[in-house]
C-alpha cells in the first residue's frame, strides 16, 4: 500500500518504494509450523482412541484461532506496511482496515539514525530513524530491507537539496547566502 500516482505533488517521483524485511515473517510462519505439527501429533496419538476425533477437532479449533491472530493477522500487516520515499517526502503507511500514514517532508528532516541489532546485521537490514523540524516524535522506519543502501541514498537526496547556508534549513526558493562579509 505505497503512495499512489494519485496521491503525489506536481513534479514529485517516487525514489523508492520498500516493504519491511521478510524477517519480520519469520516467526508468524514458524509459529504456523509449530501449529501444523501439533495437530498432526494430536491426531498421530489419539488415532487409535474412540474419542481420538474429537481432541484431534477440538486441537485443529484452538490451533486456528491461535494462527488467526499470530499468523494470518501479522501476515496482513505485513503486506500492508510500505515505505515510500520521493523527491519531497518520506512516508510510511500500513493498515488492514484502518489506514495509518504519515510523511516527513524531506526539507524538514533534521537527522537520520541507522540501528542493526546482530540479527539485522546478518539479514541486511535494520531500523532508520528519522528526526524532523516539529514537535512530533520522529518516523522508526524498522525492518528496512538494505537500511545502508537506503541510507546513503537518502542522504544523498537531502544533500542534493541542500541550498549551500548554515542555518540548517532548506525553504523552497532561498537564495544562496554569500559566504564571506560584505
Amino acid at each position: 500500500m505505497g503512495l499512489k500516482d494519485s496521491q503525489l505533488a506536481h513534479g514529485e517521483e517516487v525514489v523508492l518504494s520498500i516493504r519491511t524485511h521478510w524477517k519480520a515473517l519469520a516467526e508468524p510462519v514458524a509459529l504456523a509450523i509449530f501449529l501444523v505439527a501439533v495437530v498432526w501429533g494430536g491426531w498421530w496419538f489419539t488415532r487409535d482412541l474412540s474419542y481420538g476425533m474429537w481432541i484431534t477437532l477440538a486441537l485443529a479449533v484452538l490451533a486456528a484461532v491461535i494462527a488467526l491472530f499470530f499468523v494470518v493477522i501479522p501476515i496482513l500487516r505485513w503486506s500492508t506496511e510500505r515505505y515510500t520515499i520521493t523527491t519531497r517526502r518520506i512516508s510510511h503507511r500500513t493498515g488492514i482496515l484502518t489506514k495509518i500514514g504519515r510523511d516527513i517532508p524531506l526539507h524538514r528532516v533534521n537527522d537520520i539514525g541507522l540501528e542493526k541489532g546482530l540479527l539485522d546485521r546478518v539479514l541486511g537490514c535494520g531500523t532508520l530513524t528519522v528526526s524532523d523540524a516539529t514537535d512530533k516524535a520522529g518516523m522508526d522506519l524498522h525492518d528496512v530491507p538494505r537500511v545502508e543502501a537506503v541510507h546513503v541514498q537518502l542522504q544523498n537526496l537531502l544533500y542534493s537539496r541542500d541550498d549551500g547556508s548554515d542555518d540548517g534549513e532548506w525553504p523552497p526558493n532561498e537564495p544562496p547566502r554569500s559566504r564571506g562579509r560584505n
